[in-house]
């Protein structure tokens, strides 16, 4: 039997308990959520009436966090951590065995119990929320990036068309005036060339702008991408690399523009020969049920950086050398995808490379 004084003291401990839990709840930083869960399971550890023999065990799928152990077997109470109604890990508060048992408990370490987990899963649930609306947040700042800077480059690209057919074509006609000068025609076909690219990127930058026509039907998808691959044939050959191709079926019908289409697997194709090294292999396949057509492309290069990967659909941002890339192919395969209410995701392949799948819906 318990005398008043000592039943006293219990529960200025468990109140002590309940305080500084809630004290490190409050103040609880969501990126160090360890240390917080860890002053927690230490402050369960000084409520047990006989704390000196107390271990203490936090799991959820996250973290596992314990205090000292005190012997090999232990009898436990336990209690179950809850978010939004469901299970997301468990506390443990033990004695060692035979020493003790569970009638060496008291009814009232198992309500402090119950109520420590309740504030733990409110934690948990707090964390969740704050994670997803900084999610959202971010999602919004990047559609505001997108639709301003789609405003800007639909601007530039119609600013620099003129003046790039005017170079063209005075230079197409220089190249029949200069006759025999075999420097100047050498010339003439640099500043043709460099012509060329600025207007594939003009035509990229209008892409990505959604300033480019749209013409939707009706189109077997695996024709469009096994065209695509066909026109790569010599880069891939040049390159070593192999590309295998996929499909559940001979026939995929999605309405899409076929243009459109065409540029996005030509884009990630592209980018994965180039990542890709000499005699590995390019995997492509695509995927069909009631709902949606699923597209994935799959290298063995040495994949994205961690640190790029929340910026690689932003326009003119490219892993690649100085002069290699303009920054804007898979801006234009973002845009694409959206204009079609798809999706593309990206995600680190195994054991090396990377994979981009794309998912559009059937309408």
């Amino acid at each position: 039997m318990f005398t008043t004084e000592q039943k006293l003291k219990e529960r200025i401990k468990e109140l002590t308990c309940l305080y500084e839990v809630t004290s490190l709840i409050v103040n609880c930083d969501y990126d160090d959520m360890e240390t917080a869960l860890l002053g927690i399971v230490q402050c369960l550890e000084r409520a047990w009436q006989f704390d000196t023999d107390t271990y203490v065990q936090l799991s959820t799928p996250e973290y596992h966090i314990k205090t000292k152990e005190k012997g090999e077997d232990y009898v436990f109470l336990e209690s179950a951590i809850t978010a939004f109604n469901k299970p997301k890990g468990v506390i443990k508060v033990g004695y060692p065995s035979p020493q003790y048992k569970l009638k060496d408990f008291l009814e009232e370490e198992q309500q402090l119990l119950d109520n420590v987990c309740l504030k733990v899963g409110n934690l948990l649930e707090r964390k969740e929320i704050k994670e997803k609306e900084e999610q959202i947040r971010r999602q919004v700042e990047q559609s505001d990036r997108l639709r301003i800077l789609g405003e800007i480059t639909a601007g530039i690209a119609h600013e620099l068309n003129t003046p790039l057919a005017n170079i063209l074509g005075f230079t197409e006609l220089l190249q029949e005036r200069i006759g025999d000068d075999a420097q100047a025609l050498k010339d003439l076909d640099k500043i043709m060339t460099n012509a060329i690219f600025s207007r594939e990127v003009v035509k990229k930058l209008m892409f990505f702008a959604c300033e480019m026509p749209e013409t939707r039907e009706v189109i077997n998808v695996v024709e469009v991408v096994q065209e695509a691959i066909t026109m790569l044939r010599t880069t891939l050959r040049q390159r070593q690399v192999a590309c295998t191709f996929e499909h559940s079926k001979d026939t995929v019908e999605l309405r899409i523009d076929k243009i459109q289409l065409t540029q996005v697997v030509f884009n990630l194709v592209m980018n994965a020969i180039y990542f890709s090294p000499p005699q590995s292999t390019i995997s492509v396949l695509l995927e069909s049920d009631t709902d949606k057509v699923v597209l994935s492309i799959a290298d063995e290069g040495p994949g994205i950086p961690k640190e790029a990967i929340p910026h690689i659909f932003d326009p003119f941002f490219t892993t690649k050398p100085v002069g290699e890339g303009s920054g804007l192919g898979l801006s234009v395969v973002h845009g694409i995808v959206q204009s079609h209410q798809g999706s593309i995701e990206v995600a680190q392949n195994t054991p090396t490379g990377t994979i981009f799948t794309l998912q559009f819906p059937k309408k």
